[in-house]
């Protein structure tokens, strides 16, 4: 825990640094992270649904002998 607070007052100190335009980068790239990791999640979550709504599709014996390749 410690060495996680170390890491956030280093990058603190660094964004303290920069001038406004690279804060105003730094900022929308950290929303873009944080909107791909909710978009990740979604997509991982539509996964998990679609695979028990085709379930019957893909699992029927006549496709069974794909299920050897």
């Amino acid at each position: 825990m410690a060495a996680e607070h170390n890491h956030i007052k280093t990058l603190i100190d660094k964004l303290e640094t920069l001038p406004q335009e690279r804060l105003d980068e730094v900022e929308d790239f950290v929303d873009f992270l944080k909107q791909r990791g909710r978009d990740r999640q979604l997509t991982r979550a539509a996964t998990q649904v679609a695979e028990q709504s085709f379930a019957n599709v893909w699992d029927n014996s006549d496709d069974s002998i794909y299920d050897q390749l």
